[in-house]
């Protein structure tokens, strides 16, 4: 297949994908839309992202004043995010909390508690978590489980915070009977790439799909004749060139303080692949694991 078909062929793919899953939550849409508000109208949307179940049971004055601006305001960005006005912003708000996003974004500060810190980090891991999880493409993750299955040989492939969760991949793939390598160096990964062959598949992690590196390591294991399963944000460049593309859509995290959710997001999706693929293999891939659990617990320790 030339390039330009691969291409047009991968639109397409995204393209389906996109229609098939379910549409941005609200509370998502004002994430979105919070740089392109107005100052006034950002703090609105900021304190609606941090108190959602709150502001359903506020009167447009109490929005108001715990924002700290004008009802005025109030009104004008509801007009902005798409409403009608601040009655129909409600009702949507508690239809979008009602299918079960319990919180997206609460911004950890220098003068919160640690029980507050400790709440908003777990909050946020669990809102990103219960989001990718509803938009999840089952027959993605299923031709992925299948591709890796039947692999050869498995290379996982990351670049800093997902060079870690390359790592984490290839400890769980490791025991599935099939030969698997995580590079985190992009030079590394890159030759390693251009040994590959037909039967073997790349894992490419990518929270944002647009790292230069880790695009050319993907180019050249393609060109080798490997399968690349990507595991990164819908319509990246990453996803383009992907055999399978597994959509971790998490909104942008811009707390300096709070640690990234795309890395929790793309662990849990790992477990799930690493799981699928180990009951693809059968039972007697179940006695082999069965086995080398047995020798991890007798180094532990004896009761005590």
């Amino acid at each position: 297949m030339s390039r330009a078909a691969a291409k047009a062929s991968a639109n397409e793919r995204d393209k389906l994908a996109a229609a098939a899953r379910p549409a941005m939550t609200l509370l998502d849409r004002i994430q979105v839309l919070v740089d392109t508000l107005r100052p006034s109208e950002q703090a609105v949307a900021r304190f609606i992202l941090r108190h959602p179940n709150m502001v359903i049971g506020l009167s447009f004055g109490e929005i108001a004043a715990r924002a700290g601006v004008s009802q005025p305001t109030v009104a004008r960005f509801c007009v902005a995010a798409g409403f009608s006005g601040y009655r129909d912003f409600k009702l949507r708000l508690a239809q979008s909390l009602a299918k079960g996003i319990p919180f997206v974004h609460r911004d950890v500060g220098p003068q919160d508690s640690m029980a507050e810190v400790g709440a908003k980090v777990f909050d946020r891991g669990i809102a990103a978590l219960v989001t990718v999880r509803n938009h999840l493409d089952p027959a993605a993750m299923e031709r992925a489980t299948q591709t890796l299955a039947r692999a050869r040989r498995i290379e996982f492939y990351g670049l800093g915070n997902s060079g870690i969760v390359a790592m984490d991949a290839q400890h769980k793939f490791f025991r599935l009977g099939v030969p698997t390598v995580a590079y985190a160096d992009p030079h590394v990964h890159a030759m390693a790439a251009s040994m590959l062959a037909k039967g073997d598949v790349v894992v490419a992690i990518s929270g944002s799909g647009q790292t230069r590196e880790l695009i050319r390591s993907v180019e050249i294991a393609r060109d080798a004749g490997a399968d690349v399963i990507a595991i990164t944000a819908s319509g990246s460049p990453l996803a383009r060139l992907a055999a399978v593309a597994i959509y971790a859509d998490v909104p942008e995290d811009l707390d300096v303080y709070a640690p990234m959710t795309s890395r929790l997001v793309h662990l849990a999706m790992i477990d799930a692949l690493s799981v699928g693929v180990a009951l693809a293999r059968g039972p007697e891939l179940g006695a082999r694991l069965k086995r080398a659990k047995q020798v991890i617990s007798e180094r532990r320790m004896d009761e005590y």
